[in-house]
């Protein structure tokens, strides 16, 4: 256990406590709730390092005593064996943790290969996201979504909250940062007239919601590009140029949004993805920079790099990244995620203790 990293998470502890205590602070919303979140995930930290000094001081008090008095011998020993456990929950928190722990994420969810019973099967994991989203207490927003013909998605982006000040600094994306990734479905298509169980895929890649002060775009990056908005088949579904496509031209990256009424309106949501992929990338540059080993989450949304298989037939759920499997498809995609997300965070755990510095996201 480092004492120095201890020393100095308690200090910045304090101070975090002693600039929310000031009302200036509010002022400026943003800042507020960037401090309200570290002063979050600080909090556990101050708790556990707390209990071990009490219990410590405990120790030592029922220790004092047992040497005049045997009787108090046992209860020195109590709190003795005590001491591991708090001393293995310290060490566990000063471990570094993910700097995003804290943030809302975008999901964007794309159909890959399977043709329509891909767009389908993206349409079910719009809806598993948002009713786990619901169990959790989590508020969702559809930025922009591109219907297929049969009732799916062909591409959505979706943005999920916490309300408020996440508690212990676990915001969304410290539940679903490994979503990211090609997931598989196993099953006869309601397109399949001959009831034979078909293979596709469809890509779900996760940002971290970027703030304005966590990236900075130069306006003259920007090329913007109005166009009609269009529906499935290509049906008109709006008689103005509301349409937006954005592209930043350092990186390449293009973001088009259509799904609000104002061409304003779908500006503001397409740079909201913007600003949160170019966040995704420049981490993923550093992370490139400390580890080559490091991929990306969906480099082709094609069934052989799959993270999850979903198989109907077996009412099965497969994780291939940490090897967990579960019969019980129809509670994950009604929502019920924990297991298989309880699954992964144990994992990262693990390897952060073994000296990884995080589970293998992709």
């Amino acid at each position: 256990m480092s004492s120095e990293r201890l020393a100095a998470l308690l200090d910045e502890y304090a101070q975090l406590e002693k600039r929310l205590a000031d009302p200036a602070i509010h002022a400026d919303q943003s800042v507020a709730r960037r401090v309200g979140r570290r002063y979050a995930e600080l909090s556990p930290l101050h708790k556990a390092a707390d209990e071990l000094e009490q219990a410590r001081a405990d120790l030592a008090a029922a220790r004092e005593l047992a040497a005049e008095d045997p009787s108090f011998a046992g209860e020195a020993e109590s709190i003795a064996a005590g001491l591991p456990a708090l001393e293995e929950r310290l060490a566990e928190l000063l471990i570094p943790r993910d700097p995003h722990d804290a943030k809302d994420v975008i999901v964007e969810i794309k159909a890959g290969e399977g043709g329509e019973e891909s767009a389908l099967f993206a349409g079910d994991l719009l809806r598993m996201y948002t009713r786990y989203a619901e169990r959790r207490g989590w508020l969702t927003e559809v930025i922009d979504a591109q219907d297929s013909d049969l009732g799916g998605v062909k591409d959505v982006s979706l943005a999920i909250k916490t309300k408020g000040v996440p508690e212990g600094g676990n915001g969304v994306w410290s539940r679903l940062k490994w979503e990211g990734g090609v997931h598989r479905v196993q099953r006869v298509p309601v397109t399949e007239s001959q009831g034979r169980i078909h293979t596709s895929a469809a890509g779900v890649l996760v940002l971290p919601e970027a703030e304005d002060v966590d990236v900075t775009i130069d306006p003259n990056d920007l090329r913007i590009d109005v166009f009609r908005s269009s529906g499935p088949g290509g049906q008109s579904v709006n008689t103005t140029d509301s349409a937006v496509r954005i592209t930043h031209v350092p990186t390449g990256i293009v973001v088009s949004c259509q799904n609000e009424k104002s061409q304003l309106q779908n500006r503001e949501q397409a740079m909201r993805i913007l600003r949160a992929r170019l966040l995704a990338a420049a981490q993923e540059q550093a992370d490139a920079a400390a580890s080559d080993a490091r991929k990306a989450q969906v480099r082709t949304v094609d069934r052989s790099e799959r993270i999850r298989t979903y198989n109907f037939p077996q009412n099965r759920i497969t994780d291939h990244r940490i090897g967990y499997t579960a019969y019980n498809l129809d509670l994950a995609l009604a929502g019920e995620l924990d297991g298989v997300l309880d699954a992964l965070a144990d994992a990262d755990r693990a390897a952060r203790l073994a000296g990884d510095p995080e589970l293998t996201r992709r």
